[in-house]
């Protein structure tokens, strides 16, 4: 899992890095667990952009992955670790007992011929899932359910991992990668490890095409606008924004302004992830 550079034989290579795919052990995807990917290109059911910077990119087919881990109590030999074009963890490819394929998010310890398990009774392992009653304090995790038999929804892209903090009563205290310490009910499932692919935020794209590659399309700056289309627009010349503080396209205010809207949750949360709070 490490980094690459290029050849800086154009300007688009200078500086630019990428993954070596070392890991990777096989290239082409299990047919059975695909599925099409339908692009909207940022627009809804009425053809309006809802999100912009979005369009094009490469094809792409998702990989239908495991996060429930509601197979319990039967062993599966790792088969191959895979490339995911939809998110930036890397996928294992499990071979059951019983002759059934899944894909799990691969944790950075995992490799071809392991064997993991879900379940109450499962070692503490790398990539073996258990409830969090099962688990030791101090033990590293990811993938982890929210609500019981809901599916891990925390946790998961690469390089994350949680550290379970404490148990009392019914709940656990879990620090999450930003900071924060929640509590999770104890009979919610997680997965032991920490996500793989740790060096994919040290890798440079280098130029405009392999964002395109990826479907983003280019972002213009709010001063370069027009005060018609843009709060920050208009003047001549480069002018400061002229606001108190930056604001959306919309008239929104932005950089710390609080959009959480879920109140009911507040209860869970036992420290903030920001600096004021901890």
């Amino acid at each position: 899992m490490a980094v690459k550079k290029y050849k800086p034989v154009t300007p688009g290579t200078r500086g630019m890095t990428g993954h070596t795919f070392e890991e990777i052990t096989k290239s082409k995807p299990e047919r059975s667990l695909l599925v099409p990917l339908r692009k909207s290109g940022g627009r809804n059911s009425y053809g309006r952009v809802t999100v912009r910077h979005r369009g094009g990119g490469h094809r792409r087919f998702i990989r239908i992955v495991d996060f429930k881990r509601d197979k319990r109590d039967i062993p599966a030999k790792v088969a191959a670790i895979e490339y995911d074009p939809n998110r930036t963890a890397r996928l294992a490819l499990l071979n059951y007992a019983d002759g059934e394929k899944r894909y799990i998010i691969a944790p950075t310890d995992l490799k071809v011929g392991d064997m993991v398990m879900a379940g109450a009774g499962a070692e503490i392992r790398s990539g073996n899932s258990l409830p969090i009653a099962n688990i030791p304090v101090g033990t590293l995790i990811h993938n982890i359910e929210i609500k019981e038999g809901r599916g891990g929804q925390m946790v998961r892209s690469a390089g994350g991992s949680a550290q379970l903090l404490a148990k009392e009563g019914d709940f656990a205290q879990v620090r999450m990668p930003s900071g924060e310490v929640r509590l999770i009910h104890q009979v919610c499932y997680a997965t032991i490890g920490q996500v793989g692919n740790l060096d994919h935020g040290n890798v440079k794209l280098g130029k405009a095409g392999r964002s395109r590659h990826k479907g983003v399309r280019p972002t213009v700056r709010g001063s370069a606008m027009s005060p018609r289309d843009h709060p920050h627009g208009g003047g001549e010349g480069r002018q400061p924004i002229g606001l108190p503080g930056p604001k959306s396209p919309w008239g929104k205010p932005t950089l710390g302004y609080k959009t959480r809207r879920n109140k009911k949750t507040d209860q869970y949360i036992v420290r903030r992830r920001s600096k004021k709070n901890r």
